[in-house]
C-alpha cells in the first residue's frame, strides 16, 4: 500500500513539474522574447493623467512636479483629492497656481456614505478633458520624463488597453528583495499573458484606457461592491486579445516604495488578492493551477528525498525546471530591472509559491475594508 502510495505522489510530480514547464515555456517565453521599440516614437495624442490620493501630501509634493513637467505636448494632470486632512487641499492649490495643467477634484467626507477609489477614479474620470487616460498613484515617480510618451505610443489601431510596469525601487530592507521579486514575477504573469492574446489584468501604477472603454461599460459597476479591483478588475472585464498592448520600455517604468513592515505588506497583498476570485473563470483556473502546483512541485519533492522514492530523478527534474527558469528569467529580469533578483531564484520561487496559496486562502476568507 505504501508503494503505490509513492508512487501516485511521484506521478503528481511529475503532472505539477509538466504544468510548471508549460506556464514557463508556452506563457513566459512569450515576454522573454518580446522585444520592446528602443525609442520614442512621434505621438500627440492628448492625454488626461489621472490620480486619485488620500491624505498623500507628502507624496504629492515629491512625485506631482515630475508628473506635471512631463517631455509631452498635450496632457492634463487631474488629481482626486479624496477627503484628505493632511493639507494636500493647500499644497494642490499652490500647485494649481504654478501649473495650468492641474486640475483638482475635490471630495468631502460625508457621515452617511463612505467614498472609496473607485468613486475617486470615477470623478477623476468625469472630470478628464481628454479620451485617453493614463493612471498611477500619488507615492509613484515616472522613471523618466517621457513616461508619458511612452506609453501613449501604444494607442493605434484597435487598442483601447494599455499595461504598463511599474517596480519598486531597491532599498536595504529585509522585505525589499522578495517584495521586488513577487513583483516581477506578477508582472510576467500577466504581461505574457497579454502577449498570448489573453489579458487578465493590469496596475493601476502604470495603466492607461479609454473614457469611451470605462463608459460604455459601465465603469467600475459590477464590480463596486469590493473596494479593490480598479485596475485588475476593470483589465480582467474588458480586456480582449485585439484591445490590449503592454509597453516595457524602462523610459516608461513608474517607482514606487515597496513597504517595509510585515504588518503594511500583509494588509496590502491581502486586499489585492481579495479580488482574484472575481476574475474570469478562465484566469482563476489558469491562475490557482500555477499556485497549486508550484507549492505541490516542492512539497512532492522534499518528500521524495525524505522518504527516499526516486531521489535522483526528482533532483533531475528540479534542476530541469531550474534551468528553464534561468534561461527564461533572465532576458525577463534584465528588462524588468531586476537582474539582481535572479540570484535568489532558487530560494525565492519557494516562498513565492507558499505566499500564493496563503495569500489566496486570506483573500478568499477576508473581507477588505479600505484602500488606504
Amino acid at each position: 500500500m505504501e508503494t503505490y502510495i509513492q508512487q501516485a505522489l511521484f506521478l503528481l510530480f511529475q503532472v505539477c513539474f509538466i504544468s510548471q514547464l508549460y506556464y514557463l515555456v508556452g506563457i513566459h517565453s512569450k515576454l522573454a522574447s518580446y522585444k520592446p521599440v528602443p525609442g520614442l516614437l512621434p505621438v500627440n495624442i492628448p492625454v488626461s493623467v489621472i490620480i486619485a490620493a488620500r491624505n498623500e501630501v507628502a507624496n504629492l509634493r515629491y512625485n506631482l512636479v515630475q508628473i506635471l513637467t512631463q517631455n509631452y505636448p498635450d496632457f492634463e494632470v487631474v488629481v482626486v483629492n479624496d477627503c484628505s486632512t493632511d493639507g494636500s487641499d493647500m499644497l494642490l492649490l499652490e500647485m494649481q497656481a504654478a501649473y495650468p495643467n492641474l486640475k483638482v477634484v475635490t471630495i468631502t467626507e460625508h457621515q452617511r456614505y463612505k467614498t472609496g477609489k473607485k468613486f475617486a477614479l470615477t470623478l477623476g474620470i468625469k472630470a478628464a478633458k481628454n479620451e485617453h487616460l493614463l493612471f498611477t498613484d500619488a507615492d509613484c515617480t515616472p522613471a523618466t520624463d517621457n513616461w508619458i510618451a511612452g506609453m501613449m505610443a501604444n494607442f493605434t489601431g484597435s487598442t483601447q488597453i494599455i499595461l504598463g510596469f511599474s517596480p519598486y525601487n531597491k532599498t536595504g530592507n529585509f522585505l525589499n528583495p522578495f517584495i521586488r521579486f513577487e513583483t516581477v514575477k506578477t508582472a510576467m504573469s500577466y504581461l505574457s499573458s497579454a502577449l498570448k492574446a489573453d489579458p487578465y489584468m493590469g496596475v493601476g501604477r502604470n495603466l492607461a484606457y479609454t473614457k469611451t472603454l470605462f463608459f460604455s461599460n459601465k465603469g467600475f459597476a459590477s464590480h463596486m461592491h469590493v473596494l479593490p479591483g480598479d485596475d485588475d478588475l476593470f483589465v480582467n472585464e474588458n480586456a480582449t486579445p485585439d484591445n490590449t498592448t503592454i509597453e516595457i520600455h524602462p523610459d516608461a517604468f513608474v517607482f514606487t516604495d515597496a513597504k517595509t513592515s510585515l504588518g503594511g505588506w500583509f494588509r496590502q497583498k491581502k486586499r489585492h488578492m481579495g479580488v482574484g476570485k472575481l476574475y474570469k473563470s478562465k484566469h482563476r483556473r489558469m491562475l490557482s493551477w500555477d499556485a497549486v502546483s508550484g507549492f505541490l512541485f516542492y512539497t512532492l519533492l522534499i518528500l521524495c528525498f525524505v522518504f527516499k522514492f526516486e531521489p535522483l530523478l526528482a533532483l533531475g527534474l528540479y534542476l530541469f525546471r531550474l534551468m528553464t527558469q534561468i534561461l527564461i528569467y533572465s532576458k525577463i529580469f534584465k528588462t524588468l530591472n531586476a537582474k539582481d533578483l535572479l540570484f535568489y531564484l532558487p530560494v525565492f520561487d519557494v516562498i513565492y509559491y507558499v505566499y500564493l496559496n496563503v495569500f489566496g486562502l486570506v483573500g478568499t476568507f477576508i473581507k477588505t475594508t479600505q484602500w488606504k
